[in-house]
């Protein structure tokens, strides 16, 4: 590339981050079907498709699960099978996917209303979170994006991706996930849970390296995680998720200051 500083010109080798499609197909016995193709940065693939299915109410539990493939049929081109996963179902039938259908109403360019939304949530048959115990310390809440930008190997390679990261309440970092789609580095992270069978605990602890969205609270209250902060802004949307399922929504974390919008009572 050419890079350009003040008067001067050099030309340089950088450092770009991947980006590809992924279709995630759900199979069973004879059945297939394509559900969501999304651009996404290679890497942690059937968490992504996990994650993705688990968010949206197609998947229940690993038990539904028999196993997950990269598509190796012969008729699709060499180049192109690592980007198609296959999620074979241990039943024998496809689950109704018209919800599902309906349900991609999470993008910011969307116009449906924000009670079709959280109503929505319930149909798919997420619960709100039982009364949280203080369990959130200032402190220890100051640090998470110094961890976070810390476990950041791609991003600090290329400049261009968003983070995912799992936490406890004690600061420990779980898991961290990247990607140039912020929505696929939770759904990667919800995955990842998903695929060790970890529990919703009230200690869990998401941070977001972008803003707070309504998808992004809707991947993380069906993943059971009842705390998510972000660097950036939240959506008026995602606060009202958050105080209608009882979850802690945090703002604005960088600079040794946050905002809590949602679950006061957690600190």
């Amino acid at each position: 590339m050419q890079a350009h500083k003040g008067t001067a010109v050099r030309w340089k080798q950088d450092t770009l981050v991947a980006e590809e499609p992924m279709e995630i197909r759900l199979l069973a016995r004879e059945e297939q079907q394509t559900v969501a193709v999304t651009m996404r940065t290679p890497g942690n693939d059937f968490e992504l498709a996990l994650g993705f299915l688990h968010g949206e109410g197609v998947l229940s539990g690993l038990d539904e699960v028999s196993h997950v493939s990269y598509c190796l049929d012969a008729d699709v081109e060499e180049d192109q099978r690592y980007n198609i996963v296959s999620v074979n179902l241990a039943g024998r039938h496809l689950p109704e996917l018209d919800r599902l259908e309906r349900s991609f109403f999470t993008t910011s360019a969307c116009g449906v209303c924000g009670k079709a939304s959280l109503d929505a949530l319930e149909i798919q048959g997420c619960e709100a979170f039982p009364k949280l115990q203080p369990n959130l310390d200032p402190a220890v809440v100051k640090r998470l994006p110094g961890i976070l930008a810390e476990a950041q190997g791609l991003f600090q390679k290329t400049g261009g991706l968003h983070a995912a990261g799992l936490f406890d309440t004690e600061g420990t970092l779980l898991a961290v996930r990247e990607d140039v789609g912020r929505h696929n580095a939770v759904d990667k992270i919800a995955g990842w849970m998903l695929k060790a069978r970890l529990p919703a605990l009230e200690n869990r602890v998401l941070l977001v390296s972008g803003r707070a969205s309504f998808e992004i609270m809707q991947k993380a209250l069906a993943a059971g995680i009842p705390t998510v902060c972000a660097i950036s802004a939240p959506s008026h949307l995602a606060v009202d998720v958050a105080r209608r399922f009882g979850m802690t929504l945090i703002g604005f974390l960088r600079d040794d200051r946050f905002n809590i919008y949602a679950g006061h009572g957690r600190f």
